[in-house]
This record gives C-alpha cells, structure tokens and sequence, in this order.
C-alpha cells in the first residue's frame, strides 16, 4: 500500500537520515537506511532531496554520483 505524504512529512525521514551521517550520501545509500516504503527509488530521494536545496535546507555535493547533506 502506498501512503501519501505531504511535502514537509516526506522530507522528514530523509532528514532523520542525513542528520545521523556523518558524510554526504548518494540518494542510493539513503534508501538503503530508510525503512519505507514510499522511497524505494533513488530517483524519489534525489526528487525531494533537490526540492529542499532549492530552498536551502540541503546542500547537494555536484559529483557522480551527486551526494546529499543538510545544511544545517
């Protein structure tokens, strides 16, 4: 089954992720961390996670593969 998620509360789980790094990570690397269902993609992170850059609140490190930290 499939949940829907607000804006705010899909980044919610990617934050938990990325705050407990101690590195960026790849979009790959968080879904292996997360435990749900609606970011089995690596493409869905790197959606979210380049929605939140835009606002400021998540710094993408330009590389292949990009990887991704809060900027706290």
């Amino acid at each position: 089954m499939t949940r829907m998620y607000s804006r705010q509360s899909e980044f919610e789980p990617l934050r938990g992720v990325l705050s407990e790094a101690d590195e960026p990570l790849t979009a790959r690397e968080i879904v292996a961390l997360l435990d749900d269902e609606e970011f089995e993609s690596p493409h869905r992170v790197a959606t979210v996670l380049g929605r939140r850059a835009e606002r400021g609140e998540v710094e993408v490190v330009r590389g292949n593969p990009y990887r991704y930290r809060l900027t706290t």
